[in-house]
């Protein structure tokens, strides 16, 4: 490339209100870890460039279009529950946006050192280990067809911070439809200032939903918001992903998934899972998660509630039928989830959807009494469906159920496009974390990494991938935020 690639600062121009400059870190020895070629491409960027020092150093935001202001944003948000006035971006820095498609894609660094938004005590930072993690765990989540933020790269910068022990630093560059969050529209709520949550209101519905119409852009904002997240909770749910920290100022307006820092996923299914190491009352467990979300959703109501009320100058709802509206709009969450979810129940398991839902039932109670690993039963049923043959080692009250079953004819094929075979096992991807920050093998990451950016088609090459963690391991496991 003869020029930098062409960043805008939309956001940070349009809501100066909520942006603070920042000045990513300096990069002692920077080196490129790992680049998602593919990625880059579909953003319109030259990966071989990028390879380059000038790409490096754009990718870290030193070498950036002089028409471009790099920025913190301000955010509050409800953590396990509390609520915090001010979070904002404390370890992290939005470089600006690219456009796709016509599309913002906004360009974000995570671990860029302190921010003028960073807490007392954080330096801002982030370590190799975790933003590995993050790289793997999101394009694994993309590869699902799952929305998500996506990792463009991985990059160490010649630090070395204190963590349990010292660490090398890296950052990670991700890219997003925005970084728009519950937790924005709560902090513009708390400034008091309707003029500005009408502008971030009509500003999401525009870069985020167009075809969003009516007289009243922050319902119309709401109730699409509520859709999206109904239907992303369904696809974790399904995926078997455990988030561990559903604050909503990790809740996105777009509705993807975003932090990865502590997710997990299922190995034996289990409603009360839970795996991040900072929550301690279960809060956040794989079957709380659906009632979290619409909890969540309740405070993005609350904070457009003004602006429900009073969505033109001469339009004015009167706050009990705000209220109405709005709680109606956050109660369907409920049906929007359940449609998600029986939709792609029935598609994991090939039947008529009529059968689905009094069988689907049976399965997850069956699979919960007998510790059943998650992903490895999905995963098998095709094979069990094109056999039309009952595993032998299987419990027996889930012998009774595969009768059951075949006798409705699963369609095979499928039962095999929607279940995936590799997902990231909590223990492969401490083994690939460990080989890679501690013995500098990076082989572990890359085998773990292609197959489950390819998860559907089983490979013989990769069958250790699909072997579950021990139950004693499972019980143990914790995950961590890695600030």
């Amino acid at each position: 490339m003869s020029s930098l690639p062409n960043l805008t600062s939309n956001y940070a121009e349009v809501f100066p209100e909520l942006v603070k400059a920042a000045t990513t870190a300096s990069s002692p020895e920077p080196k490129l870890i790992v680049l998602n070629h593919q990625l880059a491409r579909e953003l319109g960027l030259d990966p071989q460039w990028l390879a380059t020092d000038e790409g490096i150093d754009f990718l870290l935001g030193h070498q950036l279009p002089d028409s471009t202001t790099a920025v913190a944003q301000a955010y509050a948000g409800h953590q396990f529950g509390g609520y915090a006035p001010l979070l904002g971006d404390g370890r992290a820095i939005l470089t600006g946006e690219l456009t796709v498609d016509d599309q913002l894609i906004d360009i974000h660094i995570k671990g860029s050192g302190p921010t003028p938004f960073s807490r007392p005590g954080s330096d801002g930072y982030a370590a190799l280990g975790p933003m590995l993690r993050e790289y793997l765990v999101s394009e694994a989540v993309h590869a699902q067809g799952i929305p998500t933020s996506r990792a463009l790269a991985v990059i160490t910068t010649g630090r070395r911070i204190l963590r349990e022990t010292e660490q090398p630093a890296a950052v990670l560059i991700r890219t997003g439809p925005s970084h728009i969050r519950v937790g924005t529209f709560q902090y513009v709520r708390a400034q008091n200032d309707l003029e500005l949550l009408q502008r971030l209101t009509n500003y999401s519905v525009q870069r985020h939903y167009p075809d969003a119409t009516g007289s009243n852009p922050a319902l119309a904002l709401l109730e699409q918001v509520v859709d999206r997240q109904a239907k992303l909770l369904a696809d974790w749910m399904h995926a078997g992903i455990i988030h561990g920290v559903m604050n909503t100022d990790n809740m996105t307006i777009a509705g993807h998934s975003i932090d990865f820092g502590p997710v997990a996923f299922l190995d034996a299914f289990d409603p009360n899972a839970v795996f991040s190491s900072i929550d301690f009352a279960g809060r956040y467990a794989y079957g709380n998660q659906p009632v979290i979300a619409e909890w969540n959703l309740a405070r993005f109501a609350e904070a457009l509630l003004p602006a429900i009320m009073q969505p033109g100058n001469e339009q004015v709802m009167s706050q009990d039928e705000a209220v109405r509206q709005a709680t109606e709009a956050v109660v369907a969450f409920r049906h929007s989830y359940s449609a998600s979810w029986a939709a792609a129940f029935n598609q994991r398991l090939g039947i008529p959807q009529a059968d689905t839902a009094e069988i689907g039932t049976e399965l997850l109670e069956q699979l919960r009494a007998t510790n059943a690993d998650f992903t490895a039963f999905f995963a098998n049923l095709a094979d069990v469906a094109r056999s039309e043959s009952i595993p032998e080692d299987i419990a027996p009250e889930l012998a009774t159920w595969y009768e059951q079953w075949l006798r409705l004819q699963p369609n095979a094929d499928q039962v095999a496009e929607h279940n995936p075979v590799y997902v990231p096992r909590n223990h492969l991807v401490e083994e690939a974390l460990t080989a890679a920050v501690s013995e500098h093998d990076f082989s572990i990451f890359h085998a773990l990494l292609a197959a489950v950016t390819d998860p559907y088609e089983r490979k013989d090459a990769a069958a250790h991938l699909e072997q579950p963690a021990s139950m004693a391991y499972s019980l143990h496991y914790q995950t961590f935020c890695g600030t």
